[in-house]
């Protein structure tokens, strides 16, 4: 039986790479045909780091995969129906801010609204949680605090879309962890794991067309990731599969560190939230003068570092948990003190950094 499971698991990850890859250079014409172009721009605040117009629809294509896949192993029920409605609001409004620019203050409302239809109609709903040994009812709060943690995981992906092949690595990283979590737990054949499984398949064929150099983005379609992301943890804690709010944290760990100093960085210059700046981790990286792949390797081995704590904390092999906690702690510290990933910092130059160790070891 558990080869069976095992055998099927696969067929979903293969089934849904093959048909991602496969999909991606349509949505390409798709994009160029509706103007869905994401035509590089140099303004201040600007993030845009590609030099010639690259089409969207990235994201329409993970969906498309998505669907597929979902068609071949999955099963209906009325929660599913509920990510179903709830996803395609959010492609929807990706689709038309990927065409023509959406206010912020529309965005948020397509992402309440479909959050809504999660805890409303799908009855997913966080109602309690475990953390650090403490735990916490939620009561008459739980609907609205499901609501908050969708919004807030579609938004941090979203923050995370910076680099090629960023946002789908991450999230990627995060599919695999939670994989491999169900899989030590017995869960395969769940819907968090299959959804997981559907959605890592479908990532990871955007990425073939998306990592450095892309030839596709995302687009604003990457709030679809994000979107399943909170799904996936919603439904994990009410299977026991992410027993505690520290396994899913970990897992996002740097994603969330990196919209946490944007929200602080932004309020503190009297910013918009929602602006975009240069200042994200990835940006720092870029300006110790790291190649735009190296920036992303770096970023990737951080997050598998943070997905590390979460596998062990799961395996229950605290001290591992502990000594990869310590090492990221000094790292995020040294981003804080030495970057202006919050405050007016230039980020140190390779060949600076180099030269200061260097003075040292002469002394």
């Amino acid at each position: 039986m558990l080869e069976s499971d095992i055998g099927v698991s696969l067929k979903m990850v293969v089934i849904t790479f093959i048909f991602s890859v496969l999909i991606m250079p349509v949505m390409k014409k798709i994009a160029h045909h509706i103007g869905a172009i994401d035509i590089p721009r140099r303004d201040e605040g600007n993030r845009h780091i590609h030099k010639k117009p690259i089409p969207k629809l990235g994201g329409v294509g993970i969906f498309f995969a998505f669907l597929f896949g979902y068609m071949l192993f999955g099963q209906n029920s009325v929660k599913m129906n509920a990510i179903l409605i709830g996803s395609f609001i959010i492609i929807l409004t990706g689709i038309i801010d990927d065409i023509n620019d959406l206010r912020a203050s529309r965005q948020l409302i397509a992402q309440l609204v479909a959050a809504a239809v999660i805890v409303f109609y799908g009855g997913i709903v966080l109602t309690d949680i475990t953390a650090f040994g403490f735990h916490i009812q939620f009561g008459m709060f739980s609907e609205l605090i499901t609501i908050l943690f969708i919004v807030g995981c579609i938004n941090i992906i979203n923050f995370t879309d910076g680099l090629d092949g960023l946002s789908g690595g991450v999230t990627s990283i995060f599919y695999i962890t939670t994989a491999i979590i169900c899989f030590y737990q017995g869960r395969l054949g769940t819907l968090e794991m299959t959804l997981t499984l559907l959605m890592l398949g479908s990532t990871l064929g955007f990425l073939v067309h998306n990592f450095y150099p892309a030839k596709i983005f995302a687009g604003q379609c990457s709030m679809f990731m994000g979107f399943m992301i909170s799904v996936i943890c919603l439904l994990g804690f009410k299977g026991t599969a992410l027993t505690s709010l520290f396994v899913p944290l970990a897992i996002l760990g740097l994603p969330i560190l990196d919209t946490l100093f944007a929200i602080i960085r932004r309020t503190l210059k009297g910013q918009p939230i929602f602006s975009a700046d240069r200042c994200h981790i990835h940006h720092q990286l870029l300006g110790m003068n790291f190649s735009h792949r190296a920036t992303v390797v770096i970023v990737y081995i951080i997050n598998i570092l943070f997905a590390l704590t979460s596998i062990f904390y799961v395996l229950k092999d605290p001290l591992a948990a502990k000594i990869i906690y310590v090492i990221l702690t000094i790292i995020v510290v040294w981003f804080v003190c030495y970057t202006n990933i919050i405050t007016e910092k230039k980020p140190p130059k390779l060949k600076d950094i180099k030269n200061k160790i260097q003075k040292k070891k002469k002394k």
